[in-house]
């Protein structure tokens, strides 16, 4: 029966900064979670061999160290312990069926000079410049409520940077496609090589609206923060983060299974499961799905039935997997420049990458998976022993429930049993192996998250979606999380944040520093007052 100035349901990314936020601005807070510690999709395990450590579920943070929470407590956590190993080198790379690799760098100039259209190189620089004379006004849409007058700063940021003209392209930009924004710009195929396949990473097809402003703001984000890891793991992420909120005085409450929101005279008063009640005076802030806010954890007559509807009618994105893989040696690349890449992709860009996606959407196991190859080890080599390698794999084009098997080959009428999982393991490994010959005489161990274990271990990742639902267009941006958008609820003092809201999923934090920042920062009303009482 404690009672807090808030609190906030869900301590992954956004509600770790949620907390820290309403901390620093004086509130009493209380961070309240069902698992044992604190990070949501972000932990680090020994989940293969002894030695080798493994980074669970996500793992680089470039949206993090260019987001507004990075801004405000990087230097704490850094205090605390935090180091990031990044690359002044390549940086990703994607290597087609027939053997092509497309490589870029963090340097723009050696990225381009990989091009074979010379068209391409100047249009790929434009790409990146026009994204970085509009960066603020873009950024800060995307770090923004879009909801409340506040958004009016960044779209008058990017009025006066980009004119009209501008505004109206990057509006045009936002309903087209990435596979169409790139063929409209670009000669050559390296472009699409390579970026292509990085809307996987934003819940996206090449094929999807939004992709056509997507594309540049991950290309640029990335030559400019690069790919950064925690060294020694994303547990220490974690812990730096315990060490912060420690010090702010935020009480976390881990192992506590949240069953419903408290109100009280209509407004949310706090949180409730087995054998605990946990109040708040001032607001209950929850990172979770929209179906699971409205669906279970408030009165069905607490919000009104259009937005109730809406919820129900929220949709998951395609399921994921991860493998992890110790090797007791270096990866046998075929191409030895992808020895020192830390992120690769298999992928032929838009065109196998749409298929295999389509092939997901209709239930199937997609023939040729887009396979992403994660090789943290290349930037910090203290997560394996020496002469070791490990690589993270992420499949992020899978049905929850398949129908069958695209290639005609793995039986699904059980789903995702254990011969399933290994077989669709196996498929993923050969394709790798095409590149790598000899990888599998190196293999120590494979552990596998297959996407029932994705949806059992976070209740936010929908049919083992783990970005918390559908990035189509219309769950994205103003629509994001219902068509009537924004953080704030129909219900006084409850507010919703993390991956099913505005700006979407990504490990930079955003939804949870922006409404917590929204709630402890002044009105200009009040400003103005505070300014006339000092006068």
């Amino acid at each position: 029966m404690a009672t807090f100035d808030a609190v906030v349901l869900g301590a992954g990314i956004n509600g770790i900064t949620a907390a820290a936020r309403l901390a620093k601005g004086g509130w009493s807070v209380a961070l309240v979670d069902d698992h044992d510690r604190i990070g949501g999709f972000i932990a680090a395990e020994e989940r293969t061999v002894p030695g080798y450590l493994h980074d669970t579920w996500s793992s680089w943070h470039p949206l993090f160290v260019t987001g507004s929470a990075y801004a405000a407590f990087g230097p704490d956590l850094h205090r605390h312990g935090l180091t990031y190993a990044n690359t002044d080198g390549p940086l990703t790379a994607t290597v087609t069926d027939n053997g092509t690799v497309a490589l870029a760098h963090r340097d723009v100039d050696a990225t381009v000079a990989g091009f074979a259209e010379p068209g391409d190189r100047d249009a790929y620089r434009s790409m990146i410049d026009r994204f970085g004379a509009h960066a603020a006004g873009i950024g800060g849409l995307l770090g923004i409520d879009l909801h409340t007058a506040s958004a009016l700063r960044p779209i008058s940021t990017l009025a006066r940077s980009a004119g009209r003209a501008g505004l109206e392209t990057y509006a045009r930009d936002a309903l087209t496609s990435g596979r169409a924004w790139m063929r409209a710009r670009f000669a050559g195929a390296e472009t699409d090589q390579l970026w292509a396949p990085w809307l996987l990473h934003g819940g996206l097809t090449p094929d999807s609206a939004s992709g056509g402003l997507m594309v540049p703001v991950f290309a640029a984000t990335m030559h400019g923060a690069g790919l950064p890891v925690v060294v020694g793991g994303a547990g220490n992420f974690l812990t730096a983060w315990e060490a912060v909120l420690d010090e702010l005085g935020v009480t976390i409450l881990t192992g506590h299974k949240v069953q419903r929101v408290v109100l009280r005279g209509g407004a949310a008063a706090g949180v409730a499961g087995d054998g605990f009640e946990i109040h708040a005076e001032r607001a209950v802030l929850t990172s979770t799905t929209p179906n699971a806010l409205y669906g279970s954890l408030l009165p069905k007559t607490a919000a009104p039935s259009e937005v109730v509807t809406a919820a129900a009618h929220y949709r998951p994105g395609r399921a994921a997997m991860q493998i992890h893989v110790a090797l007791s040696g270096p990866v046998p690349w075929a191409d030895t420049r992808l020895a020192g890449v830390p992120l690769v992709h298999l992928s032929d860009g838009s065109s196998s990458t749409a298929i295999a996606c389509a092939e997901a959407e209709a239930g199937l196991l997609p023939r040729r998976p887009t396979v992403v190859v994660g090789q943290q080890h290349v930037l910090d080599p203290t997560r394996v022993p020496d002469g070791g390698a490990a690589l993270w794999l992420q499949l992020q084009e899978l049905p929850f429930a398949p129908y069958g098997d695209a290639r005609g080959e793995l039986d699904t009428a059980d789903g995702w049993d254990r011969k399933l999982i290994e077989g669709y393991a196996g498929r993923v490994l050969d394709r790798l192996a095409a590149h790598a010959p000899g990888l599998r005489d190196l293999i120590r161990a494979v552990d596998v998250i297959d996407p029932i274990s994705v949806a059992a271990y976070n209740p936010n990742a929908l049919c083992g979606d783990p970005y918390a639902g559908s990035a189509e267009l219309d769950q994205s941006f103003w629509w994001r999380p219902l068509p009537a958008g924004g953080h704030a609820t129909p219900v006084p003092r409850l507010w919703h944040i993390g991956a099913a809201t505005h700006p979407g999923p990504g490990l930079g934090g955003a939804s949870g520093y922006l409404v917590a920042d929204r709630l402890t920062t002044p009105s200009r009303p009040r400003r103005l007052l505070a300014r006339l009482g000092r006068a």
